[in-house]
């Protein structure tokens, strides 16, 4: 069994590393990733797109490599360096860099999380399994046809699992299903979304962003202390999406805050906290 998957490997690395290519060859955003990389502060600003571009150029080569059978195992020694060298960078970045997006299978700003070190991790597993144990993939999956599709098909899904920068294709869809499939007003950790949409329309931030926004709630959900709504609208003639951040433990609206995201991009383009207290002792006024 263990030879059925290390044959298997080629193709799934192969269409990892065309698709991460892909993003920064051929995308009009690639400059943009480049230089929201960590890559700027670890070669510097000029040097950060050029070896953007040829990162995707090796990735290019030695995916299609994989693809193209016979796969020798100089390529797929090839491959674990590469994917040793992505996990050695991601966790650079996050150390040095975390506010650096990722820029590996997206033009999406998105930060280097856990979920990226498993995916790079999982890629090092990969490679070192198809080049210790070589093999023929396209005569293995000639031989074994539900048992070699459904382990490409489990792979890929846990490389789209574990890529935030993919989320909008897949998680926000589902999202977005769910919010449609169960009641509207109801939140997921016993405080009803009522109550949130009241303290955020009572907010100042809600007032400012007001006229820009086009729809209702569009989706909603909790990470940790806060909850966050999502709203369609416009914003300088772009499609966006306002999301509202409301902690769940604080009912005051000065608590609210609001980030306005580009859809094609995902670019935050505007951001506001709510406003401050002002501080210093209060002083109760006696009517004369």
């Amino acid at each position: 069994m263990i030879d059925t998957i290390a044959a298997l490997q080629p193709p799934v690395l192969g269409a990892v590393l065309i698709w991460s290519a892909r993003v920064k060859l051929f995308s009009r955003h690639a400059a943009a990733a480049a230089h929201r990389s960590a890559l700027t502060r670890l070669l510097g600003q000029r040097r950060a797109l050029p070896a953007y571009r040829l990162l995707g150029g090796v990735e290019l080569t030695l995916g299609a490599l994989l693809l193209l059978p016979p796969v020798l195992r100089l390529e797929a020694a090839a491959a674990t360096l590469l994917a040793v060298g992505f996990l050695a960078y991601l966790t650079y970045a996050r150390r040095a860099a975390p506010a650096s997006s990722c820029g590996c299978l997206s033009a999406r700003a998105t930060p280097v999380s856990g979920r990226s070190l498993a995916r790079a991790g999982l890629l090092v597993a990969a490679a070192g399994l198809a080049w210790l144990l070589p093999g023929d993939w396209p005569a293995t999956l000639t031989a074994r046809p539900l048992a070699g599709g459904a382990l490409l098909l489990a792979e890929a899904a846990a490389v789209v699992a574990l890529s935030p920068e993919l989320d909008a294709a897949w998680l926000l869809p589902l999202r977005r299903l769910r919010a449609r499939l169960t009641h509207p007003l109801r939140g997921g950790t016993g405080l009803p979304l009522l109550a949130t949409l009241q303290q955020v329309q009572l907010s100042d931030t809600y007032r400012r962003v007001a006229p820009l926004l086009r729809s209702d709630v569009r989706e909603h959900w909790d990470d940790g202390d806060w909850r966050f709504v999502g709203h369609a609208a416009r914003y300088q003639g772009r499609a966006v999406t306002a999301v509202f951040a409301v902690p769940l433990a604080d009912r005051d609206p000065d608590t609210v805050r609001v980030a306005v995201v580009d859809d094609s991009t995902g670019h935050t383009l505007l951001a506001l906290a709510g406003t401050p207290k002002p501080s210093g002792p209060q002083l109760d006024v006696v009517p004369a």
